[in-house]
């Protein structure tokens, strides 16, 4: 694909207007580490939920999606889609939650809520798990997907584009920290949804309309034998295009058991991050609810469109550098065949606002832990800010370096997932009973980590499940959950309890819900803070919220309106008990709310 004089200069531009960004919060982020990684928790819910969305639109994520489109149909992204019920568990039992927390990461949280040696000893090594193994990974996977991106549309050296794509988005995250990172991802994520629906509108009207994209799609649906490429959902029949099997275990299990990246069961991570930068709790709790509905419902259709079209466009798939059909190039084979040419600069600058917002966030993310959680916790506890804040910089490189590294061992983005999904199964339960129940300690932690890593590890290299099995991902998961969850629990009732010193400190400042906590919340005068019931009914309202969005936006696109009305219906109606429950946060109100989403629930359906 050549690009033209004005491409590029559209290019040079979207670069510098970030370089700047970084260099205008340069001396800001000097100042101190919080300042640094967590914008001096001052930033408004807007600005860090449109981060957490920009963040996870990541370069990757279009061609995944397309990959699991053109295996299992619309119904393939089921395999992220599941985790939504665990986003939405972070808006209503968490967010508030980590934010009192008043620590740094997810991972100095660990000194918060256990003590001793082996609460030191797991913040060291989660420190390297988040900060080396995920986080690289991740990296990892970004960049594989954007050099498929280059091999296709540039003829320039591939990996050459990628080091100094990679290198310049170091270089301003290094230069003006976390307010950089969250900045440039707000202007990120404005052109790269743009172009993502500029895409889409190209791709469908290559095919003829909506009207001949479902009309090639039913030709391929007869040609395989069965089930629809449309379903939202399996029918459950043998030719469905996702098996049900895999289907009920996304819904049923991953969701909890699955610390994933983004959709860790208690929050983690960047959404950790966020939460700690927002300004107040309430700034947290709406900056996570607009995360979840813009990441699973507002921003999946443009991409789920173009990969549709893709498989009518190219029915025998497009050929990958080493020779063979790659699913996950139909995305980026359609931009290159279809989108007008006067946009191509601008559509390259989506992908790079894509890579680089992702990026960004991650190389932050990985030095705060090697920082925070290793340098200044086992090597120099005593320095300067200033010395702090160099630490960081240099940190934010040595991310950068890891990540150039680990790119040369991947050859699937869509596999990637499947691994780090299988990888943390079984960690998620103890992530989400850490907070309402005393008796969880640091070895039912240190326990859990080990037991999935193992047994998740040992499911892929084994070949006990077969990669061409259809539901191989569901089988993998299901055997490291078990595993795990046999294995933590065993070990937390053969291991002593945290002691009350730790326990009643830890509930003093975070004050959760005294169901799980009788022993040590008789200990500590005041009572809880959370209200469970309430939490409930928001969490079920919503879910209603996200997939009446997500299947309201998806009927219409597809020109099935009477059923995308009523399922948007039922997305206003949660919305409308959300907001109540928040403002008045009583049991009357809940269960009004309850009988208000019910009624909602029955005109959707």
């Amino acid at each position: 694909m050549a690009l033209s004089g004005l491409d590029i200069a559209v290019i040079v531009a979207f670069f510098a207007i970030n370089l700047g960004i970084g260099l205008y919060f340069a001396r800001g982020s000097g100042k101190n580490v919080a300042e640094f990684f967590l914008s001096g928790r001052s930033a408004p819910w807007w600005l860090t939920g449109v981060s957490m969305v920009a963040t996870t639109f990541a370069v990757d994520t279009p061609l995944a999606v397309t990959g699991f489109v053109a295996q299992n149909g619309i119904a393939g992204n089921w395999l992220w889609w599941n985790m939504a019920a665990s986003g939405i568990l972070t808006v209503f039992f968490f967010a508030a939650l980590w934010r009192r927390s008043g620590v740094l990461t997810d991972v100095e949280f660990i000194e918060l809520r256990y003590g001793g040696a082996p609460a030191s000893a797991l913040r060291g090594v989660r420190a390297v798990y988040q900060g080396v193994l995920v986080n690289t990974i991740i990296m990892g996977w970004v960049n594989l997907a954007m050099v498929k991106i280059l091999s296709l549309t540039l003829h320039v050296p591939t990996y050459l584009a990628l080091w100094l794509c990679l290198g310049f988005t170091a270089l301003y995250v290094t230069i003006g920290g976390f307010w950089s990172v969250l900045v440039t991802d707000f202007l990120q994520f404005v052109v790269k949804m743009t172009m993502a629906i500029v895409l889409a509108w190209a791709a469908v009207a290559a095919v003829g309309g909506i009207g001949a994209l479902k009309a090639g799609l039913a030709t391929l649906d007869a040609q395989r034998g069965g089930g629809s490429i449309l379903a939202f959902v399996p029918s459950g029949d043998a030719a469905s295009w996702m098996p049900v099997t895999t289907f009920l275990v996304f819904i049923g299990v991953a969701w909890w058991a699955s610390s994933y990246p983004g959709a860790e069961p208690g929050g983690g991570s960047y959404i950790a991050q966020r939460i700690f930068a927002s300004r107040s709790e309430k700034d947290a709790v709406w900056a996570t609810l607009f995360f979840n509905v813009a990441h699973y419902a507002l921003r999946p259709w443009p991409w789920i469109l173009v990969a549709l079209a893709a498989l009518v466009l190219y029915p025998h798939g497009v050929i990958g550098a080493n020779g063979k059909p790659d699913p996950e190039l139909g995305y980026v084979q359609t931009l290159v065949d279809h989108l007008p040419v006067a946009l191509r600069g601008l559509m390259m600058a989506g992908f790079l606002a894509a890579y680089m917002s992702t990026i960004g966030t991650q190389l932050n993310l990985g030095a705060s832990y090697l920082t925070n959680d290793l340098y200044r916790r086992f090597i120099r506890r005593d320095a300067s800010d200033a010395h702090y804040v160099s630490v960081s910089r240099v940190m934010t490189i040595v991310a950068c370096i890891l990540a150039a590294a680990v790119t040369l061992f991947m050859s699937s983005v869509g596999e990637a997932w499947k691994y780090m999904l299988t990888l943390t199964a079984g960690v998620g339960l103890v992530m989400i009973l850490r907070w309402y129940w005393w008796r969880i300690n640091a070895w039912s932690e240190i326990s859990a980590l080990a037991t999935s890593a193992i047994v998740g590890s040992w499911c892929y290299l084994s070949g006990i499940v077969v990669g061409d099995d259809p539901n191989a991902t569901a089988k993998r998961l299901l055997i490291t959950v078990a595993a795990t969850t046999v294995v933590w629990l065993g070990v937390t009732f053969v291991t002593k309890p945290e002691s009350e010193a730790t326990l009643t400190r830890f509930y003093a400042r975070v004050r959760p819900s005294g169901a799980g906590w009788g022993p040590i919340a008789r200990l500590v005068p005041g009572g809880s803070e959370d209200r469970l019931g309430i939490a409930l009914v928001d969490w079920i309202a919503g879910l209603g919220l996200v997939y009446g969005t997500l299947f309201g936006i998806g009927r219409l696109v597809l020109g099935d309106v009477p059923q995308g009305l009523a399922w948007c219906a039922l997305a206003v109606g949660c919305i409308a008990v959300i907001a109540r429950t928040l403002r008045t946060p009583s049991v009357k109100v809940a269960v009004a709310t309850m009988i208000a989403f019910a009624v909602c629930l029955s005109a959707a359906g």
